[in-house]
Formats: structure tokens, sequence, C-alpha cells
């Protein structure tokens, strides 16, 4: 049996301050538990390590490179960058600790030369999720003093060429790792993991709520329809957002589904057949959330998304 091929990851995921609390959260764990992520087994939290640690909150990180760097910002700048760094799962399989440090060290040391040491001020390490990966956090920040994720992490071409780059620093410690296929080939965008999580928690609400929502359409006014719209409206907000979220990976997700001999051709490995099972049920599972809402009396429709806007409203003050 052919040896599936092994590949060195690397994603940005670019925010503004908003996100900032939450995901210090979730990459240094201080929460007791987290039911958005049941991946996570806190037992094994305690493995987790750090290669930078922060010396202070994310958001004072954040402010305090940006204010000595003297950077002009605007609502819509680009605060920080979160970097995702991992590997194909089969790479870590049977790996000591020790080779895992070294890989997640190396990594790291590619992003130092790259974005330089000072604009890093966090790098952890989960060793508590199915596979282990880094969450490296740095401030955009370009050596002549300006705030620029746009300059540092480029266009389309400059993504391919990070990719290169760092296949070609982790692929001299560890041969065994392939280039993947170019996304400027295959015109395609990765889906997130926490898309996929998002997708089944709203599945799984579902039947509750299509009850809740039958009850309402059943109610002409009154109390109940008020405790049960109170209910829904966060879920809808949630759903619509979700299917709003998931335009921007259609062409993925119809790339990985389609069905021909040329797709199957170059899909034949174990790693890839997942990805098309996977995306395959991230649509069927949307299909099935976007039937949901074209199922809701118009009416009702309406008082959702009020319900729903006012919900968002109130998370963000």
């Amino acid at each position: 049996m052919a040896q599936k091929a092994q590949h060195a990851i690397l994603r940005f995921a670019k925010h503004k301050a908003g996100p900032v609390g939450a995901l210090e959260a979730h990459h240094e764990r201080t929460k007791e538990k987290y039911a958005s992520n049941p991946d996570i087994d806190m037992s094994k939290s305690k493995e987790n390590f750090h290669i930078i640690q922060p010396t202070q909150k994310y958001r004072k990180e954040i402010d305090n490179r940006i204010k000595a760097a003297g950077c002009k910002t605007r609502k819509d700048s680009t605060m920080f960058v979160d970097t995702l760094i991992t590997a194909s799962p089969e790479f870590f399989e049977d790996r000591a600790r020790k080779e895992i440090q070294t890989y997640f060290t190396e990594a790291v040391a590619f992003m130092e030369q790259k974005i330089g040491r000072g604009n890093i001020f966090s790098a952890v390490v989960h060793m508590d999720e199915k596979t282990p990966h880094l969450h490296l956090c740095f401030t955009p920040i370009t050596e002549d003093g300006r705030l620029s994720a746009k300059e540092i992490l480029g266009n389309r071409a400059q993504l391919s060429k990070w990719q290169d780059e760092f296949h070609a620093h982790m692929n001299k410690r560890f041969p065994i790792l392939k280039r993947g296929e170019s996304a400027l080939v295959t015109k395609r965008k990765h889906i997130p993991t926490w898309l996929f999580k998002q997708s089944v928690n709203l599945i799984r609400q579902q039947r509750t709520i299509e009850k809740a929502v039958a009850e309402v359409t059943m109610m002409n006014a009154g109390k109940k329809r008020e405790e049960i719209l109170e209910m829904v409206g966060p879920y809808f907000a949630r759903l619509e957002s979700h299917l709003g979220q998931m335009k921007k990976y259609q062409a993925t997700i119809d790339y990985l589904t389609q069905e021909n001999a040329g797709l199957k051709e170059k899909l034949k490995d174990e790693n890839s057949i997942k990805k098309q099972l996977e995306a395959a049920r991230l649509k069927n599972e949307n299909e099935q959330l976007r039937r949901f809402v074209e199922c809701i009396p118009p009416e009702l429709l309406r008082d959702l998304r009020e319900r729903g806007q006012a919900h968002k409203k109130d998370c963000q003050r």
C-alpha cells in the first residue's frame, strides 16, 4: 500500500481587535471547558507548551507593539494575525515529543525570519486535540513601522510563495514532507475546522428550533410567542452568519464534491478522500439548513432576523 503524502501546513487568519479575548482564552486554555470545541481533551492540556510565552494579555501585547512602532490605525485595520501551523495527522504518528517540539520550533524559526521576532507575541502548541498544532500570533508591522497585513502576507500569488518557502524550510529538517498542490492551480480555499464544527452544532440544535418555530406559527401573539422568539433569535443569527460564511468556501466544496474521473485520479490518497467525504457532509448539512430557512413563513422570518440583529448588537457592546 502506498504511503500517504505528508504535508507541512501553514494558515493565516487576519483579525481586528474584537476577537482577541476569545482567541486568547482558546489559545492559552484559560477556560475550564470549551463547549464549542469537543475535540479538546482538557486532561491533556498540561502537555501543551509555549515556544514564545506572552508576557501580558494579548490586547496589551498588540497595543504596546503598535504604540512603540508609531503605527497609524483605522477602524478596519488588521491588528493581529493568528497563524495556524501543523502537518498531516500521519506525520505525527509514533513521533516522540522531542521530535514534535523540533518541528514546531523550526516552524517558529521560519516565521521569525519572515516577519521579525519582535512582532510575535505568542506561540503555543496544543497537544490536547486530535492533531498537534501551533497557534502563533503576531502584529503585522512592516520594517518601516506601518501596520499592514496586506503588505506582509500579500495577495494570492504571494501567499503561494509563503507556502513554497515554508515547505522548503521544513523539508530540510523533515524530508518526508511533500509540497501540496498550490491554491493558485486549484483555485480552492482551505475549509477551516471551526466551520465543520459550527455546522454540526447548528444541525444538532435544528430539531429543537424547528419545534419552537412550529409553535410560534401556531400562536397569534402574547407572552409565549415572545419567549419563543427570544430563544430562537440568537440561533437564527448564528445560522444566517454561518450560511454567509459558507459562501466563501463554496468553490472548494464544489471542487471536492464533483464526480468525474479526472478528480478521482487527483484525489486518490486516503487523506484527500477523507476531505471529499467531509466536504460532501458539510454540503448536505448546509443544504438542510438552507431548506429550514426557506420553510419559515415570511412574517416569522422577518421577526427572527430582527431578533437576531438585536442579539448581535447586544453581544458587540
